[in-house]
């Protein structure tokens, strides 16, 4: 078993830099690649797309930096919503290192 992830969606680009910055700085982890999801009702949100930060570590870590990113992005644009991994499994280590931002 693996080291701790923290997942946190927020709305907007801007949002997840400001977010994994405040993340990092906060704790000890190392971060995945964003990863971006389009809603399926873009044009009713006032940031017409999703990006998630991956933060990976201790699980005291984790917590520190999701609660630090959800704090400053819900200055930036909001939070839609986190989850903790307290121990990630192997085979669910590949999956993190998916994203759609090298996708068309």
């Amino acid at each position: 078993m693996g080291k701790a992830t923290g997942i946190l969606e927020v709305y907007g680009l801007v949002a997840a830099f400001v977010a994994c910055d405040a993340g990092c700085k906060a704790a000890n982890v190392t971060v995945e690649h964003f990863d971006k999801n389009k809603p399926g009702n873009p044009d009713g949100l006032d940031v017409p797309l999703i990006v998630a930060i991956k933060f990976r570590g201790s699980v005291t870590d984790v917590e520190a930096a999701i609660e630090a990113a959800r704090l400053a992005a819900e200055k930036v644009s909001g939070v839609i919503t986190s989850h903790i991994i307290t121990r990630t499994e192997e085979d669910t280590e590949p999956m993190l290192k998916l994203n759609a931002f090298d996708k068309n």
